[in-house]
């Protein structure tokens, strides 16, 4: 097993040509790793990751081998992927107005230049769900917005309505589920990749509390910060303190790290049907 990459939450090990996708503890906010770990956090993205790879199998090939055939002391937090050649691309789909998406459209009325309709408030949902991609690397370290025309520049037309597209069936089926369980999408990013066979194939993570946003439903009100189960908990947390969000990132509290855990947990239990077990496993 050769380690390959470590990311600011995963990493990745080369095992048999294969790589192993592990999930960790860390949480990672304005592009910081913070000092502080989440007891669970990795196990809990890797398998509501992997549920809902299953779940969209028919949607859009993915890259998981086995979430099983893994060294066991990475059991439950890693699973065994093809490799991909990734696109530099992150997908972002919105079907509510927050974010990064809130400012860029209060600046000039868009968001990667889709018009949206005047007067829009924090938390509205949009009349549909849009396609905001951003760019994988920059120079700055920090994701920026694209245009679809951008995106059609890099890796062709072909390609860039088929990320798309596939990135709003995603969200869209995701959304229809999560709703069904009092739970709103407000949105999230995905990203894709080629297979050996030149497959384009969903990579990464899927709808996960770290890179999707998910807010109760019973709870929604425009104008408004949303209760959060998912990263921007600990990101209005961060910014609460005076960080000025560069390295190296706050400690994170008891009373948050726990907080934190609870909300990851509840929203894999409400999403998933299934029971979560401390330690990192389900009923």
């Amino acid at each position: 097993m050769k380690h390959i990459h470590a990311g600011k939450v995963r990493d990745l090990y080369e095992v048999d040509g294969d790589i192993l996708l592990v999930a960790s503890d860390r949480v990672s906010v304005y592009d910081v790793s913070l000092p502080t770990s989440i007891p669970d956090k990795g196990a809990l993205l890797n398998q509501l990751s992997a549920w809902w790879f299953e779940k969209m199998a028919g949607v859009v090939p993915n890259h998981v081998l086995s979430t099983t055939d893994v060294p066991a002391e990475f059991a439950g937090r890693a699973m065994r992927c093809k490799p991909l050649k990734m696109i530099q691309v992150e997908c972002i789909a919105r079907g509510y107005l927050t974010g990064l998406g809130m400012r860029e459209y209060q600046r000039d009325g868009k968001v990667s230049g889709v018009e949206l309709p005047a007067g829009l408030v924090e938390a509205d949902k949009l009349p549909e769900p849009i396609f905001t991609p951003t760019t994988k690397i920059s120079d700055t370290g920090h994701d920026e917005f694209m245009t679809f025309a951008d995106v059609v520049n890099d890796i062709g037309k072909e390609t860039a309505d088929r990320i798309r597209d596939l990135t709003l069936e995603v969200y869209t089926k995701g959304a229809e589920h999560a709703a069904k369980n009092g739970i709103i999408i407000a949105d999230t990013k995905i990203e894709f990749g080629f297979d050996a066979d030149g497959v384009l194939t969903l990579g990464d993570e899927v709808l996960t509390s770290d890179s999707s946003r998910f807010w109760p439903a019973d709870d929604w009100r425009p104008g408004r910060t949303q209760h959060a189960f998912d990263k921007q908990f600990v990101r209005d947390w961060s910014a609460s303190t005076g960080w000025d969000k560069t390295p190296p990132g706050p400690a994170i509290p008891d009373e948050i790290v726990e907080a934190t855990r609870r909300r990851y947990t509840e929203v894999y239990e409400r999403i998933t049907g299934n029971s979560w077990v401390p330690g990192g496993g389900h009923a």
